[in-house]
C-alpha cells in the first residue's frame, strides 16, 4: 500500500455511512470504521463497506490480556478488513498474541498497528492522568520499539510523531496519523494536529480524516483537496 487518505466514517448507522459514501461517484475512498458505527451495526458494516470496494481500517484499539486480544483477533481476522489495530499499552506480549490471532492458516492476515497516544493526549494530561513522566515523544517512540519488537506493521500517531517513527523504526514500519486539520479549518478536541501537507512533509505514511470531510459543505472536494495535498 502507499500513501492514502484514510476517511474516519464516524457515524451511528450504516445508513448515514454509506449514504454519506454514495457522494464518491468516481473515487472508492480508503475509510475508518471506529467504535461509535461498529458497536451500531456489527461486522455487517465492515463486510457491507468491502463489497462495495472500499478498503477498510477497523479502528477498535483492543486492550485486554493477550488470550482475549488473541482470540478477539482470530474473529477480527475473518472480517476482511484492510488494517486493524489495538494499544501498545497492552505489551508486547499482548501485541505478540494479537498477531498470532490475527494470522489465518494460510499465512494471511490484515496489517496491524499499535496505538501508542491518543492525539487528544497533551503531556499535561499524560502526566497527570497517567503518571507518565516521560516526554510525550520518548513515550511514542518508545511503544512504536515495542510494537515493531512484536511484530507489527507500524502504529497510530499524531503526525508531529511520524518523522521520529521512521527514524528508529524504519521507513517500512507504517505511521498511520490522525489529528489532520486543514490550515483553515477547526481542530476540535485533538491537540496535535498537521496539514494534509505537513504530515505528507514529514513522512506520514496514512492520514486519518473526519470532520473536515465529513462535516464539510462539499466532502468530495474536501477530500479531493486532502488527496491533493498528502498524496499527488
Amino acid at each position: 500500500m502507499g500513501k492514502d487518505v484514510i476517511i474516519a466514517c464516524d457515524f451511528s448507522s450504516a445508513e448515514t455511512c454509506l449514504n454519506f459514501l454514495d457522494q464518491f461517484t468516481e473515487e472508492k475512498p480508503f475509510v475508518k470504521i471506529g467504535m461509535e458505527l461498529y458497536y451500531a451495526e456489527g461486522p455487517s458494516i465492515v463486510k457491507a463497506l468491502k463489497a462495495r470496494g472500499h478498503k477498510v481500517f477497523l479502528d477498535l484499539k483492543l486492550h485486554d490480556i493477550p488470550n482475549t486480544v488473541k482470540k478477539s483477533m482470530s474473529v477480527l481476522s475473518n472480517l476482511g478488513a484492510d488494517i486493524v489495530n489495538l494499544h501498545a499499552a497492552g505489551t508486547i506480549t499482548m501485541m505478540e498474541a494479537a498477531l498470532e490471532g490475527l494470522t489465518r492458516p494460510d499465512g494471511t492476515r490484515p496489517l496491524l498497528i499499535a496505538v501508542t497516544q491518543l492525539t487528544s493526549t497533551s503531556q499535561e494530561r499524560m502526566t497527570a492522568d497517567l503518571l507518565i513522566d516521560h516526554p510525550i515523544d520518548e513515550v511514542v517512540l518508545h511503544y512504536a520499539s515495542n510494537a515493531k519488537k512484536a511484530g507489527l506493521d507500524g502504529i497510530v500517531c499524531s503526525p508531529l510523531e511520524a518523522g521520529k517513527v521512521h527514524d528508529a523504526c524504519g521507513k517500512g514500519f507504517l505511521t498511520v496519523t490522525p489529528g489532520v486539520r486543514f490550515a483553515d479549518g477547526e481542530i476540535g478536541d485533538q491537540v496535535r494536529v498537521m496539514t494534509p501537507a505537513q504530515a505528507k512533509e514529514i513522512g506520514s505514511d496514512y492520514i486519518v480524516v473526519g470532520r473536515p470531510i465529513t462535516a464539510a459543505a462539499d466532502p468530495v472536494a474536501a477530500y479531493r483537496r486532502c488527496v491533493a495535498e498528502f498524496v499527488d
